[in-house]
């Protein structure tokens, strides 16, 4: 039996590219996505497999001919889908996927946050996305909630239940992903409930990084210390012996 995928995957025909659009005029993106490396950890955390599209600020609609009805999630995340296809694309084409994306995400912004949780959500729920999440934060100024998440039920968009832990932090559970989305002062952060960690930014990989490479040279300053000890040692010994 031939499956969606193998049916679109021909990497040598040619395929249809998505029209270049305009980048946003803000910088909730750059600060609360790719400044702290979200889609790379993501995509890693994921298993990094050609066969899960994550994709940031990228154009979803049927196909990329299609004329109007387009969106541009700032996060988009497909299992069983093709990493490839969509680069080649520059965007998510359901109909040449085969499927629709398993999960969106938008960051709020002054011009687009009426949007998000109107016109989009409506247009996410008749695309078939079957969880769509909203984070805003400025804390509710921009969306009409600071974080909120969507279930597609029997093709509709039922809320996703968001737990306050503290006046300072909010989180919902995503069955997607199988990761708790959380709103901890304003800040987007991914937690893990099997590992019981967030997944790192970049700035945290760094630190571990660097870290690392601090201990390993102690290390070896301790072990070269042992050594230089043991050869004193020998050469008094050394020396006790001739005298």
């Amino acid at each position: 039996m031939t499956s969606k995928l193998t049916r679109q995957r021909d990497a040598d025909r040619a395929v249809e590219v998505f029209p270049d659009f305009p980048p946003r005029d803000d910088m909730e993106n750059y600060i609360h996505m790719y400044r702290p490396g979200h889609p790379g950890a993501l995509h890693r955390h994921l298993g990094m497999s050609n066969t899960i599209v994550v994709l940031g600020e990228a154009p979803l609609r049927w196909t990329p001919g299609q004329q109007q009805g387009h969106r541009i999630p700032d996060l988009t995340v497909s299992f069983n889908a093709d990493m490839d296809l969509a680069t080649r694309q520059k965007g998510y084409s359901i109909v040449d996927q085969g499927k629709p994306p398993d999960f969106v995400l938008e960051i709020a912004s002054e011009t687009t946050g009426r949007q998000d949780y109107t016109d989009k959500r409506v247009d996410y729920a008749a695309f078939g996305v079957a969880e769509y999440w909203r984070f805003d934060s400025s804390g509710g100024q921009y969306y009409d909630a600071p974080l909120a998440g969507d279930r597609l039920v029997e093709g509709a968009y039922q809320p996703i239940e968001i737990n306050e832990t503290e006046s300072s932090r909010l989180w919902g559970h995503s069955d997607i992903l199988n990761l708790d989305l959380c709103w901890e002062d304003g800040v987007l952060r991914w937690w893990d409930p099997v590992s019981r960690r967030y997944l790192l930014t970049y700035d945290e990989t760094d630190d571990q990084r660097l870290a690392a490479e601090a201990r390993a040279e102690s290390a070896e300053a301790r072990a070269d210390s042992a050594e230089a000890r043991v050869r004193e040692l020998e050469a008094e010994l050394e020396r006790r012996r001739q005298s």
